[in-house]
């Protein structure tokens, strides 16, 4: 097993580029480079000042963080006007209002019982909220937070979307209020002051300052102490195989005698690094894999600057998917492989696997999603962000930068869950004083990657947009590609509770395909449900089985129908993977494959992942 060498926030440059860095796979020939044509002069002119414009609109996203102002103001002038419009729903709000009063004033006196917060809402359990004169501020907030929530509720007639925006940036403002947020109004924060006789402010005053000093200076933040990708996550031994422009393919060593005959190609995200799959070595789903004799295969993305602004949606299909299964073909020769993306790493699998079967290319023996999405009508939280005017926005500036940057990236995530990520880690680390506890994910979680301009505008757009994937307008070298012609066995995974990728979303491939499926919904959320491995306390899920052809099974009956299991979802994974191999184990491949042009590179987890 190789250390990685590099240090916590240093750089390691890409390496420089060759012509056969460019080729999208082994086999692939050299395609001849062509001079841009000339614009037109009107035309050309037209562009310039177009640019003008896509320029002064990509200063002012970098001032919002990529946040289109026009769509926020949009949102409320909609919902503005509809309430104006409906007396009745205004009269409904005043006497909610005089409800609350009357319900906040009683529960001071203790005649009533007052509000009590959202089962998720963990901002009031400390005991304090019980006294006065915390529970005077605990209950007028949850007042408020009340109102709000109904006055921004849907208004007959109100664009759907608007409704979204406007209650999630409702919500956004009264997080910001609560009294949680403030030392004096926090009875945890002055229960812990007075018994530390106000350390814990000065060390919170330094944690902010040195927070402050990073996010002024552009530094990155480091790895958690005590974590090192190649030493303790990331470390699962094994080769890079393959590497061009845009990935490396890691071989994985084997760790039996003998291997199923099939391998196994995993495609993550590019959203961050890959080895979101291989953390430590009780988690990594990919050590567990080869643990139970299979053959492991697994992208490494390049984490990608303003040089790779032109790479699309396409580039990452072949020069990454289609490269990838080129190179297995070539090292594990004669075999099918068993495919397997995550997040974004599963759209551009479904989009790989259907263009191969329109081709008739029948290399695959297996498809497996991982809370990966192919119809993005009901694409989650993450939606309140998109509409037109917002992804206009974002297009300029990732236009003007290249790429998006990972800050920009993160604050949206963050933003959906800024009750728990923003300011519950803002009370404890400045105003409690608390260092984060450093573990394997939150390693993983600062170590965020850059997205090309042109692949994103195109995810952004085509897919999340426009659905164009199951909508039948998806196209791949000038022709439509189909979900449904997918013809090889499906196992789907969704987590209950993904904000990111709703498991509603994620079952609905069902509609689109008619493949035998295995749906498996476990407990967790879009990561922590994927690492789920055996022994790991408290993991449910539920699994469900649909032969080729069968009639489609709403969710909700689905759900309704399969009752929750104790366990992890890995070892029914492993199961369907030997049952749909051909049952043959065979001694393990050889790494690489020296005399095809595929010789071992470098030791896992390979350069691209410590990239910065």
């Amino acid at each position: 097993m190789r250390k990685s060498t590099a240090r916590p926030g240093s750089v390691t440059k890409l390496p420089t580029r060759t012509a056969a860095d460019d080729a999208p796979s082994p086999k692939a020939a050299a395609t001849p480079h062509r001079k841009p044509t000339a614009l037109p002069k009107p035309q050309a002119a037209k562009r310039r000042f177009q640019n003008i414009d896509r320029s002064i609109r990509a200063r002012n996203a970098q001032l919002t963080n990529g946040m289109s102002v026009n769509a926020s103001q949009a949102a409320w002038l909609d919902w503005g006007r509809h309430l104006a419009q409906a007396p009745g729903r205004q009269q409904a709000l005043a006497e909610r209002a005089v409800e609350n009063s009357r319900k906040f004033w009683l529960s001071m006196f203790g005649i009533a019982e007052g509000f009590t917060p959202r089962r998720d809402d963990s901002r009031f359990a400390h005991d304090g909220w019980d006294s006065p004169p915390f529970n005077i501020w605990k209950q007028g907030y949850l007042a408020m937070e009340d109102w709000w929530t109904a006055a921004t509720s849907e208004v007959r007639g109100m664009r759907h979307k608007s409704v979204e925006r406007v209650g999630f940036q409702a919500q956004q403002i009264l997080d910001a209020m609560a009294p949680s947020n403030f030392p004096l109004t926090n009875p945890e924060v002055v229960a812990k002051t007075l018994e530390s006789g106000g350390r814990n402010l000065t060390d919170g005053a330094r944690n902010f300052l040195e927070d402050a000093v990073r996010e002024l200076s552009g530094e990155a933040k480091p790895m958690p102490e005590g974590f090192q990708v190649g030493e303790n996550i990331a470390c699962t031994p094994g080769e890079v195989v393959f590497r061009n422009r845009l990935m490396e393919l890691i071989q994985y060593a084997p760790t039996t005698d003998k291997v199923h005959s099939e391998p196994i190609l995993i495609v993550p995200a590019w959203i961050m690094k890959y080895y979101i799959l291989d953390l430590s070595q009780k988690n990594s789903l990919i050590r567990y894999l080869v643990s139970q004799g299979f053959t492991v295969f697994c992208i490494s993305w390049v984490n990608p600057d303003a040089s790779y602004a032109d790479c699309g949606l396409n580039e990452y299909r072949k020069q990454g998917v289609m490269a990838a299964v080129d190179a297995v073909s070539t090292i594990v020769p004669d075999q099918k492989i068993h495919a397997c993306g995550y997040c974004l790493g599963g759209t551009i699998l479904s989009i790989a696997a259907a263009t191969m079967a329109r081709e008739h290319d029948t290399r695959l023996a297996s498809v497996t999603l991982l809370a990966a999405q192919t119809d993005f009508t009901e694409a989650g939280e993450v939606t309140i962000f998109l509409d037109e005017s917002q992804i206009a926005y974002l297009e300029d500036m990732m236009w003007d930068q290249g790429y998006l940057d990972q800050d920009q990236m993160a604050g949206a995530f963050q933003a959906l869950r800024a009750e728990e990520l923003v300011w519950a880690r803002a009370i404890r680390r400045y105003l409690l004083g608390e260092q984060e506890k450093p573990f394997d994910i939150a390693a993983w979680n600062a170590d965020a990657t850059r997205m090309p301009y042109k692949m994103h505008a195109q995810y952004l757009r085509g897919l999340f947009l426009e659905n164009r994937l199951t909508g039948g307008r998806f196209a791949v070298d000038g022709k439509v590609i189909a979900l449904r012609d997918i013809a090889v066995p499906l196992f789907i995974v969704g987590t209950e509770k993904d904000h990111i990728a709703p498991w509603r979303s994620v079952y609905k491939i069902g509609l689109f395909n008619e493949a035998e499926q295995v749906f498996v919904l476990t407990s967790g959320g879009h990561n922590s449900g994927i690492l789920s491995e055996p022994g790991h306390r408290g993991r449910q899920y539920r699994i469900g089985h649909r032969a080729a052809e069968y009639h489609y099974m709403d969710p909700d009956t689905w759900l309704a129908r399969h009752a929750v299991q104790d366990g992890s979802w890995w070892e029914e994974w492993a199961c369907f993977l030997a049952e749909k191999s051909s049952g043959a184990m065979v001694p393990p491949p050889l790494m690489g494959a020296p005399q095809a042009g595929l010789p071992p590179l470098e030791p896992a987890p390979g350069s691209y992942v410590l990239q910065m």
